[in-house]
């Protein structure tokens, strides 16, 4: 069996092993290297789809494992950090200080706020919008649905807007638990939701074929330029607005 056939699967585990790592730090509450970490396995998740497309190696298993491998870099990471978010934004939160492991007295004990376990939704939100594109086969010319790493890349921003753009009225807002039961809702909505997204593939370099494309980077660059990581939920809003207001057919990515 030729080795290039595992090149991809390969480079789909790196992005599982960032997605674990980053799961770890999430749990300790370290939400900085957790965003570091899953920027990493969505790094990786965009190169095992191009690796394959290039080889020529595509492959059921190789679909099947991206989705595995998502679920976790883009599934369970953006959910704990919710979880961690809304532990400090609602009253009463446990106070449990997330620096390491702890092993609770008796199996009994409850050391985690259980409200703020509504942030897990976006675990599984993002599991059930997986399962549907490995069997839906209307996606053929569009994305449906926010796909999961622009999901999680959305929800790993905001701790980033925290520790590097701690402006009063962000700070206020970003950790307001009504602000975040609304964004984990919305997301978990998004994710699911009959919409077409316009793909960012291109076919050819040609303006005219791609000027909604050509639009959406620029944008993006101009508002990264010029909010930071505040651009991040600022493109995730503008990417979703375009596809609605300039509906387009496009061939949908192999990614997720």
């Amino acid at each position: 069996m030729s080795i290039k056939r595992h090149i991809p699967n390969l480079i789909t585990l790196l992005n599982l092993l960032c997605g674990t790592i980053a799961v770890m730090f999430a749990v300790q509450g370290n939400l900085i290297m957790a965003a570091i970490f899953v920027a990493g396995g969505i790094f990786f998740d965009f190169f095992d789809g191009l690796a394959a497309r290039s080889l020529k190696v595509s492959s059921d298993i190789g679909l099947q494992l991206d989705s595995l491998a998502d679920v976790v870099t883009s599934g369970v990471v953006p959910g704990i950090v919710m979880y961690q978010l809304l532990d400090n934004a609602l009253p009463g939160n446990s106070g449990v200080e997330n620096t390491g492991w702890e092993v609770n007295p008796g199996w009994w004990d409850w050391n985690f706020n259980t409200i703020a376990l509504i942030g897990l939704l976006i675990s599984l939100a993002s599991a059930y919008r997986l399962a549907k594109f490995n069997v839906d086969d209307r996606q053929t010319d569009s994305f449906i649905g926010v796909p999961t790493p622009a999901n999680a890349l959305l929800i790993l921003s905001f701790p980033l807007i925290l520790n590097y753009q701690p402006e009063s009225f962000l700070t206020g807002l970003i950790l307001n638990e009504w602000f975040l039961i609304a964004i984990t809702l919305i997301s978990c909505y998004l994710l699911n939701a009959e919409i077409k997204l316009f793909a960012l593939k291109f076919k050819n370099w040609g303006f005219a074929d791609n000027k909604l494309r050509y639009f959406f980077l620029l944008l993006c660059l101009v508002l990264i330029l010029v909010f930071q990581f505040v651009a991040v939920p600022l493109i995730i809003f503008s990417y979703v607005v375009l596809s609605v207001v300039f509906p387009k057919k496009e061939e949908v990515e192999n990614v997720h």
